[in-house]
């Protein structure tokens, strides 16, 4: 669950995992160096403009680093998944339904925040949705974090994120000591993104909103703070009001080519692209870029500006893609026209919920029954299908499914 603008962290070096080896054969001693950081770090706090009060209020507490922090940083689904796994876990029907149902809901707000920054609010909801499920995994403890202590983790334990944490983890000193959140209350990802949007202490810094008006920009609690925060991130990155994101278009003969490609739309449309639609493009003077990210196989887009606009939040195509697809099926658009060449009948929500029991039935699978097909769910599939003696794909497919029926 990371948030905006640093989401390109790289993945752990080898002279790290054998820290992290060390650590675990030697807990005494990896405990005995956090907390000599923390003390150490204090110093740099302190030139900085925190105040010992306020650093040791935000550390009261906090001897060990998070080990879960380093192993997490080690699995992001926006380099690991398929495009389709990926999206299929983040747009599907109970997602847009429940897009729908903050549309209606929060509707007045919605309504002042797309005045104020000129931000579809489609997007809005679709980032959310993408972030924090509409909030829900700020309820779980599971997920959530101390932001001091997981950023603390990343820089006494990860090399290459040690920079990036240290200047997190003072920007978070500064959010605490300004009054806008207690210590407890600075909770987040194990980046440190924080609330509803899922805001990084910098990013907080530039875009946080105050939108209801209480004195303290809220995204922990204050749903229209949070997402008026998103809508201002991408305004003052270029958003353009009444514009697409992109286009599901049929791409001719040849064209995986041309991948990556900038054109106006009139001429990728003179070259032969065509809307799945079948309308014409609008503004056709607008810049586009080919983006295939199933190969010649799969679905074809043209992203506009604003597409580029939502990587600024997370910087990933399957990102930027996913917010782009959910919000429009939020607004009643259908799915794309074009199928994934996955290779396999895929499953619907309900269907995928019901593999999840079911390999629970066989003690293969302990995690969460929430339909979305993950790491553990992909190799509860595969542990099922070594012993079925069948192909192991680790899909969750029409094919699984019906072989889990039969036993």
């Amino acid at each position: 669950m990371p948030g905006p603008i640093h989401k390109r962290l790289l993945s752990l070096s080898a002279g790290c995992l054998a820290l992290l080896v060390a650590t675990a054969s030697t807990p005494a001693l990896a405990d005995a160096g956090f907390r000599s950081w923390i003390s150490g770090f204090e110093k740099t706090a302190v030139a900085n403009g925190i105040s010992r009060n306020t650093y040791r209020a935000v550390f009261a507490g906090v001897s060990e680093p998070d080990h879960d922090v380093i192993e997490k940083a080690r699995f992001q689904p926006e380099f690991q998944d398929k495009i389709w796994d990926y999206l299929d876990n983040r747009v599907n029907d109970e997602s847009v339904a429940e897009g729908r149902r903050m549309l209606v809901e929060y509707k007045p707000w919605l309504d002042r925040i797309e005045k104020r920054f000129g931000v579809d609010r489609h997007i809005l909801l679709a980032i959310w949705s993408m972030e924090s499920n509409y909030g829900r995994i700020l309820e779980r403890d599971d997920v959530m974090k101390s932001v001091p202590q997981a950023l603390a983790t990343l820089a006494y334990m990860d090399p290459k994120r040690a920079k990036f944490a240290r200047t997190q983890l003072l920007a978070a000193l500064k959010i605490v000591q300004d009054g806008h959140v207690t210590p407890k209350g600075l909770t987040g990802s194990w980046a440190g993104a924080m609330g509803h949007t899922q805001f990084i202490p910098t990013s907080y810094q530039a875009y946080a909103v105050d939108m209801d008006g209480n004195g303290h920009p809220d995204i922990w609690n204050s749903i229209p703070d949070a997402l008026a925060t998103a809508a201002n991130l991408l305004a003052k990155n270029g958003w353009q009001t009444g514009k697409s994101w992109g286009y599901e278009v049929v791409a001719p003969g040849g064209s995986a080519d041309m991948r990556g490609s900038n054109r106006k739309l009139s001429q990728w449309a003179a070259s032969g692209f065509k809307r799945v639609s079948g309308r014409a493009f609008p503004n056709p003077g607008d810049n586009a870029n080919l983006l295939m990210p199933a190969g010649a196989s799969g679905p074809a887009f043209l992203m506009t500006k604003n597409f580029f606009v939502i990587k600024r939040y997370n910087n990933a195509d399957k990102y930027a893609l996913g917010v782009g697809h959910l919000a429009d099926r939020i607004a009643g658009y259908g799915d794309f026209a074009q199928a994934w060449p996955r290779g396999y009948t895929p499953l619907s929500m309900e269907e995928r919920y019901e593999v999840q029991q079911r390999l629970t039935n066989h003690g293969l699978y302990d995690g969460k029954i929430d339909g979305k097909i993950g790491s553990g769910s992909k190799a509860s599939i595969t542990a099922y299908q070594r012993r079925a003696g069948v192909a192991e794909d680790g899909n969750a497919s029409k094919a699984l499914l019906d072989l889990l029926r039969k036993h």
